[in-house]
């Protein structure tokens, strides 16, 4: 509840309406042609034309639905008790839906932080909480969290990176959480003064527009490329470190810097090649 609304809700009296049926139902069927049996035509007239009256008081209210009661335009208050309920025919009476709803925004073409355009939609759980200012703080409520649901997602897409990047921590790709969490914050700003909830709110679709998704995607592979070469040749210097040092610990053979440095071309060259290598037996000179 909002209390620095202009609107907020507020419950209001209403009697139980299967009580109030029987009476109506008593008075109708043993009331009036009782009046009109003993001659009091002149009170069953008024009575008759009351009690028709009443039976426009009663209103059906829905599980997890307020139904919001105005008298000539002027707010009086809402109930949230379930079932057939009575009060003042002269009051309206307006539904709306406590339940909790979702639905899926449609794929909004933005620029990431990046200035990169992407394809990025949510799905929004939501429901509404105060019945008073989704029914008058807003023209339409529904509407209202779809439009401020694009907005949000707009501003979110462009907070941060599509993917890791130098210099930032969190990306809508990897980061999902953070994302979610942060969407969420944004929509709920936008929707308190309509009396809505945000009860959870996640990336649905997120991709690279189709204009640079060819060349988008040969730069992660060349990325992936790239970090799996260094592993490599990481892991070779290792191994080449590691037989040298093995060879000379062991006195196996005593390699001059030049045949080291031989050795060491050759098993970069073995370690680190794509193909596997073809061996060559140099038997020596027979003569």
């Amino acid at each position: 509840m909002n209390q620095n609304a202009t609107f907020y809700e507020r419950p209001v009296n209403s009697l139980a309406g299967i009580p109030v049926v029987l009476i109506l139902l008593l008075v109708s069927l043993v009331g009036l042609p009782a009046l009109f049996i003993v001659g009091f035509r002149v009170l069953a007239v008024p009575l008759a034309v009351v009690t028709l009256f009443c039976w426009f008081g009663l209103f059906m209210v829905q599980p997890n639905q307020g139904v919001v009661m105005q008298l000539f335009g002027r707010y009086i208050g809402s109930v949230r008790d379930s079932g057939l309920r009575w009060a003042n025919p002269f009051y309206s009476k307006r539904p709306v839906s406590l339940r909790i709803r979702n639905f899926e925004s449609g794929k909004l073409k933005v620029n990431d932080l990046l200035g990169s355009p992407i394809e990025i939609a949510a799905i929004v759980v939501w429901q509404v909480v105060d019945t008073a200012e989704a029914a008058f703080a807003v023209d339409d409520y529904e509407n209202f969290v779809h439009v401020q649901t694009e907005a949000a997602l707009r501003q979110s897409a462009t907070s941060y990176p599509y993917d890791l990047q130098d210099g930032h921590t969190v990306s809508l790709r990897s980061h999902t959480q953070e994302i979610a969490d942060h969407l969420r914050k944004e929509i709920q700003e936008r929707l308190t003064s309509a009396g809505v909830k945000v009860v959870e709110a996640r990336i649905a679709h997120l991709a690279y527009a189709p204009e640079i998704a060819q060349a988008m995607l040969q730069r992660q592979q060349a990325g992936a490329i790239i970090a799996a070469r260094t592993k490599i040749v990481e892991g070779a210097v290792t191994m080449v470190h590691m037989a040298l040092a093995q060879l000379a610990e062991k006195g196996i053979v005593q390699l001059d810097e030049e045949r080291k440095a031989a050795m060491v071309s050759n098993l970069l060259v073995v370690l680190c090649g794509e193909r596997g290598t073809q061996p060559i037996v140099n038997t020596g000179s027979i003569y």
